[in-house]
């Protein structure tokens, strides 16, 4: 079903490069506003909760500034032994994290939240893919963090960039261990009255 609206502004509420460059591969060319909130004072007895609960309080803070828009918010952590892990933030914190990772299994949990300003509705999803990690030796872990990639991102780790080599494994959406799950977004659309079309895809240059 099509919003009556036409064309609506859609903000992505979220400062991450990953998800801009994921929706803008995927033809659309968000608004950007970062939502600014203090993600350590958020809590949730589950990783899946927890990356709900910031999604939500993302999206919200960036809501009011937006009137007739649709607003994005989303957040992704690493669930390891049901432990929720974000950005390891330094070298020596990510070495630590792949010397727990490696050879294992985890699942990268992101949470959804979009909220359509002009009506107050909104809708939330969580989705979670599994992903099997290799064994990698301890030169290939102190190579792979000297690069600073893998303690600016959620689970120490990307699929799209020079942590590729080490995942062995995907089950579910791999847009989601990237930072937003397409086809789920695309369903919230049509929840909320709208499209693909609504948000500018495909964008053009």
């Amino acid at each position: 079903m099509t919003a009556s609206r036409g064309l609506v502004t859609f903000v992505l509420a979220s400062q991450s490069p990953a998800r801009l460059a994921t929706l803008r591969r995927a033809g659309v060319e968000p608004e950007v506003i970062v939502s600014g909130v203090d993600e350590d004072a958020v809590d949730a007895p589950t990783t899946a909760e927890l990356v709900t609960r910031l999604a939500v309080v993302k999206a919200q803070a960036v809501a009011d500034r937006c009137p007739d828009a649709l607003v994005l918010g989303c957040d992704s952590l690493l669930d390891l032994d049901g432990v929720a892990l974000g950005k390891p933030g330094t070298p020596d914190a990510a070495r630590d994290r792949w010397r727990q990772m490696r050879g294992r299994t985890a699942a990268l949990h992101t949470g959804h939240h979009l909220i359509d300003t002009a009506t107050g509705r909104s809708v939330t999803r969580a989705v979670a893919t599994r992903l099997r990690f290799a064994e990698v030796t301890d030169d290939e872990i102190d190579a792979y963090c000297a690069t600073g990639e893998p303690s600016a991102v959620a689970g120490a780790f990307t699929i799209d960039g020079l942590g590729g080599w080490f995942v062995e494994r995907i089950d579910g959406d791999p847009h989601n261990v990237v930072g937003l799950s397409l086809p789920t977004v695309r369903a919230m659309l049509h929840e909320l009255g709208h499209s693909l079309a609504s948000i500018g895809y495909p964008a053009s240059d």
